[in-house]
């Protein structure tokens, strides 16, 4: 009884630290027509704040994940998220488009340390089809922040404008810091920390680049990955503005979206031990490839309307709950001494690839959905490329 209870405070825990990622993103999506009224802004600058905190949570975690491999766990991670809730409460107090840019960034980079450390602690504690189990079971926390998020994000938006959003927010921060401080024991112990500094960083750094297999599976999950911010990033103005739908109304479809990839990762922790993490990524993939090029054909035709979006959105969003737990597990396996620059330099290439992603959904202005979709089939198409050649399984040799 108390081994369970220890295992759900873990996921509680971890999965709130997960959660600092999709919060960041995705409360503050419903307010985006807002923010752009109070603060003389585009709908470009808007969807820059989303890629400047994007930026931020790819820096954040190249800093904080080797820090980690060499403090410990908890003191970086305590660092960040008091600097989450400082960051958070300098954005509803900014009164300008470039501020609010800078200071979003550095929202990002504090949030960071949960999302890098979060995946180290797994990897620390568990390997192979368990810690994909156990990631799996994490999406069932992490997954309700892109449920409850944009729902929140628009209920506070309507009664409080969009600054509510952000002294939630600053609240979220201090409670995790709390429940972290004082219910997260810490899980590298300093018998297995790297204590060469900078070289041995660097060292970390080139071993894990040499890795065909770990550079093809973050590129498989970080173009994946991609793909679903493209969607965040476009959704909010082409659900909203182009097919008229309120901020309550987007919220509810963000949810349901949320909702499938919440149940295919749960799905995902059942079938892990049946038939591997490899062959489930596989079929995410393919899932995610076919639902992009649906959304694609659809949105081309042009007839459909808005239930032609939703359809392959939903499906698309849904595969990454599958995808997301297998190809984490598979590209930590072979890196347990170093899984905080392991987590780091995963999490790096998905943002930074997010981040390059996002503001193209957006260049055929708000007109057209083309753009977004375009974006979505072609980093799902590169998502499959890197797994089937660069994550590819070396062959065993055989021994005469």
């Amino acid at each position: 009884m108390r081994e369970s209870n220890g295992r759900t405070r873990l996921v509680l825990v971890l999965g709130g630290l997960s959660a600092f990622g999709p919060l960041c993103l995705d409360m503050y999506l419903p307010a985006f027509p807002e923010i752009a009224a109070r603060l003389g802004a585009s709908h470009s600058q808007v969807q820059l704040t989303l890629t400047a905190c994007m930026i931020g949570l790819a820096v954040g975690q190249l800093v904080i994940g080797p820090l980690s491999d060499m403090w410990g766990r908890k003191r970086p991670l305590l660092f960040g998220i008091g600097l989450f809730v400082l960051a958070s409460l300098a954005c509803v107090f900014t009164d300008d488009i470039a501020s609010f840019t800078v200071v979003r960034f550095v929202q990002g980079f504090a949030g960071a340390a949960g999302i890098v450390v979060a995946r180290a602690v797994v990897r620390d504690l568990y390997s192979g089809a368990e810690a994909a189990r156990f990631f799996s079971t994490l999406m069932l926390v992490f997954g309700l922040a892109p449920i409850l998020a944009p729902v929140i994000g628009g209920e506070l938006t309507a009664s409080t404008g969009w600054r509510g959003v952000f002294a939630a927010l600053s609240i979220f921060g201090g409670l995790l810091l709390l429940a972290v401080a004082l219910g997260l024991p810490e899980s590298l112990p300093a018998a297995r920390r790297n204590t060469g500094g900078l070289r041995a960083v660097l060292r970390a750094a080139g071993t894990l680049s040499a890795d065909r297999a770990f550079v093809g599976l973050s590129l498989t999950t970080a173009f994946a990955g991609a793909a679903l911010f493209a969607y965040i990033s476009g959704s909010p103005f082409v659900i909203q503005d182009l097919h008229h739908a309120s901020p309550q109304l987007y919220s509810i479809i963000f949810g349901v979206n949320a909702l499938g990839f919440v149940i295919v990762g749960q799905l995902n922790g059942r079938l892990v031990s049946r038939y591997g993490p490899r062959r489930l990524l596989g079929v995410g993939i393919g899932v995610n490839l076919v639902s992009a090029l649906a959304l694609l054909l659809t949105t081309a035709i042009g007839t459909l309307g808005i239930f032609g979006l939703l359809v392959p959105l939903f499906t698309l969003v849904a595969s990454i709950g599958m995808i997301s737990p297998n190809a984490l597990a598979l590209s930590m396996a072979d890196h347990p001494h170093i899984a905080g620059s392991a987590s780091a330099l995963l999490g790096m290439l998905q943002f930074l690839v997010a981040a390059a992603t996002a503001p193209l959904v957006g260049l055929g202005g708000p007109g057209t959905a083309l753009p977004m979709t375009i974006t979505i089939a072609a980093v799902s198409t590169l998502s499959l490329l890197a797994l089937t050649t660069l994550a590819r399984p070396t062959p065993t040799p055989v021994t005469p």
